[in-house]
């Protein structure tokens, strides 16, 4: 499955996939994003070999 939405979010200013994933998942269900392509992207975050890996998966989810 491959998601081209993007999502408008603010990344928090502490370094951590976990709070960064937080705050994408609400900003991704504000801007109706299913749960399935939100659990798509939890997925890829979890599943990121280091922090640095799992913030760039987020911010290909992001708008620039």
């Amino acid at each position: 499955m491959r998601i081209r939405k993007k999502v408008a979010w603010q990344a928090p200013v502490k370094p951590g996939r976990f709070l960064a994933l937080e705050a994408f998942i609400k900003a991704a269900e504000a801007q109706s994003w299913t749960e399935a392509e939100v659990q798509f992207v939890i997925d890829e975050v979890v599943e990121a070999k280091d922090d640095t890996e799992a913030l760039e998966i987020l911010q290909d989810y992001s708008q620039r």
